[in-house]
């Protein structure tokens, strides 16, 4: 069997929603498992609800919520006929999930609510999908993720019991994939053994994908995009970025840890630990070959540039001018737990150590607030971090000598610079 993963482009709009289906009916003799992720921009609205009923506007919440709801069911009423009021009554079931609780004060941390909120965007989308699928005559079963993935409450990038959610998927997806019925399922989300909901991380739909893929011993993952295949570099920003047909998980996991968004960074690992190739499909051309992702060696590789704006970079200084040693650096990583923060870039010197951080606000500021303790601690926001991996004269001349560099670093194969 196959894992399919289509992410929130594919799934934007009933014309889009109907390409979906008409991939789908190509590979009808398949053993499917299908993760679909929020609808568009849906996350993001979603966000923008947190933030009014966090900040205590609440009508204005209910407000944004409202405008969610009705591009949903406008949806829904645009593909669907017999299948219409069924679809509607389920989706009546998840705004309510919200709703009774945007009508409370907020009393806890905001990534409580935000996982609490969010997550409803993949339930919505996948309903859609599910009942679509069915309109048009192919058979799928629904599953609420939130009964398979459990997770930690580290709520905004929860943890996965493995052992937990191996058990569920056993007992509740092996058994529908053996009836041979396609499972329609969600990304990004999981819950709490006390069934709170939580989210994996940004772009975290492509790890429940590639997990469901490892403990499914799934033939493949595909995931299907709005882009021809992988490329050297984000073609919004730069445009003659090249295409990359065939990569090593290795080169994928450099290319993610240095910030490259086309795969999530723990998205590889399940997949390489059991020898799944990873193809990432075009859902505007399925004709297209794409990239596939396996244990074979990369060769003559491109530039692969990677530019990550909004920045913060944070440098602290020891304050009796004593050499940085292991007791600073294992303080500093118990920190970073604590708050849930992960460098971008880290830079030692004998008394100093410069950080460059994705710009969290919140976890910074406690961050910050923990280090000045024991060090003199320095801000510095709004910079961008260039990667240039497999680099030549012609990409340095044209992406890092012209910056006004605060961070320089250098290897054979990389070049990473902080700049303004």
């Amino acid at each position: 069997m196959k894992v399919y993963k289509f992410g929130g482009a594919s799934v934007n709009s009933a014309e889009r929603i109907s390409n979906v289906a008409a991939i789908l009916e190509r590979f009808s003799d398949e053993d499917l498992v299908i993760v679909i992720s929020a609808m568009g921009k849906t996350t993001n609205a979603l966000e923008k609800v947190v933030q009014a009923f966090y900040t205590e506007r609440k009508d204005e919440a209910l407000q944004l919520f409202e405008e969610i709801k009705r591009q949903h069911l406008t949806t829904a009423k645009y593909l669907l006929v017999t299948h219409y009021l069924a679809c509607e009554a389920r989706l009546r079931d998840f705004f309510t999930e919200v709703e009774w609780m945007l009508h409370d004060a907020p009393v806890r941390e905001f990534d409580y609510y935000y996982d609490q909120v969010v997550s409803v965007g993949e339930l919505l989308s996948t309903c859609i999908v599910s009942f679509y699928l069915s309109e048009r005559g192919i058979p799928n079963k629904w599953v609420d993720v939130r009964d398979i993935f459990r997770t930690d409450d580290n709520f905004r990038d929860a943890n996965i019991d493995w052992t937990f959610t191996q058990q569920q998927v056993s007992r509740q997806i092996v058994p529908l994939v053996q009836q041979k019925q396609w499972v329609i399922t969600q990304g990004f989300i999981g819950a709490t053994d006390e069934n709170e909901s939580t989210t994996l991380g940004r772009e975290g739909s492509d790890y429940s994908a590639a997990l469901l893929a490892n403990m499914l011993q799934a033939e493949s993952l595909t995931i299907w995009k709005d882009v021809a295949s992988i490329m050297s570099a984000d073609p919004r920003q730069i445009p003659d970025a090249l295409p990359i047909h065939s990569l090593s998980y290795n080169e994928v996991i450099e290319m993610a840890y240095y910030g490259a968004q086309v795969i999530h960074p723990k998205t590889i690992k399940p997949l390489q630990n059991k020898n799944i190739p990873l193809y990432v499909k075009c859902f505007l051309d399925a004709d297209l070959p794409g990239t596939v992702i396996s244990d074979a060696i990369s060769k003559d590789l491109p530039p692969i540039i990677v530019i990550k704006d909004n920045q913060v970079m944070m440098e602290l200084k020891t304050k009796d001018f004593s050499f940085v040693g292991d007791a600073h650096a294992y303080q500093l990583y118990q920190w970073f737990n604590e708050h849930s923060l992960r460098p971008t870039l880290t830079q030692n010197g004998a008394i100093s150590l410069t950080f460059a951080f994705d710009n969290w606000e919140e976890k910074i500021s406690r961050f910050s607030s923990a280090a000045a303790e024991v060090f003199d601690v320095h801000i510095t926001p709004g910079l961008t971090l260039t990667t240039i991996r497999h680099y030549n004269e012609t990409a340095l001349k044209q992406y890092i000598h012209q910056k006004e560099i605060l961070v320089k670093q250098q290897t054979q194969r990389n070049i990473r610079v902080l700049h303004h």
